[in-house]
């Protein structure tokens, strides 16, 4: 059994509006900028640039649940799954994303990719509320 920690965050954002933004790949590269350079649509498949190298990124299909589950196929054959959930929290929206130490994955390295994904959503978080307070949301 893998190691694993779940990060989450509240957001002042309704969790459909929260879903809807998430769930759609082009948007990675505005909040997860630790791990998403670009994204494109190739041969039926998303592509994301990474500080690593192009990975294969494929989500769950659209649901009411709030499930993004995601898989990343940094190669080949492999698929990193990554637990992803938007769940209601009061008028809000509590974000959770699971990580789990991949066999060839260090300590430090699993560290630094809570740090990152912590990150992350703090970036999510901060866009989705600066865009309500701009349309005049309060």
């Amino acid at each position: 059994m893998m190691k694993s920690r779940t990060v989450s965050v509240g957001i002042n954002c309704e969790p459909g509006r929260v879903y809807e933004f998430v769930s759609n790949p082009e948007n990675l590269p505005k909040w997860a900028t630790t791990f998403c350079r670009s994204v494109r649509w190739a041969s039926g498949e998303w592509i994301i640039d990474t500080p690593q190298g192009p990975v294969k990124i494929r989500f769950v299909s659209e649901n009411d649940a709030g499930i993004l589950d995601h898989y990343v196929s940094p190669t080949p054959g492999a698929a990193i799954y990554v637990p992803m959930r938007v769940v209601p929290n009061g008028s809000g929206s509590e974000v959770l994303l699971t990580v789990f130490q991949q066999p060839d994955m260090s300590e430090e390295q699993f560290a630094q990719d809570l740090r990152w994904v912590e990150q992350d959503l703090n970036t999510l978080k901060q866009l989705l509320e600066q865009t309500l307070l701009k349309e005049g949301y309060t």
